[in-house]
């Protein structure tokens, strides 16, 4: 794989890692944000939810695997060319 794809998959994996971390951290009310760019009736999350933690969580999860997956494959590919 070429590098500049694996490094651009390891950006968004971290920005996954960043916005799971956000959500997990508004399901359990630790941050509250009003919300920024509604349309309709917006209202900021009141309380824990449950939900939100468990999307979070999941986002989280995600953005660590891909980022996990990708800088081993990009670490491999180093290796290979400077065998080469």
């Amino acid at each position: 794989m070429k590098k500049a794809v694996l490094i651009a998959g390891i950006m968004l994996s971290f920005c996954l890692i960043l916005l799971g971390g956000l959500w997990s951290a508004q399901g359990l009310g630790l941050i509250v944000i009003e919300p920024i760019a509604c349309v309709g009736e917006c209202a900021p999350l009141q309380g824990p939810s449950t939900t939100w933690t468990a999307v979070g969580a999941l986002t989280l999860a995600a953005g660590a695997f891909g980022a996990a997956i990708l800088w081993r494959r990009l670490r491999s590919d180093g290796a290979n060319h400077a065998a080469h």
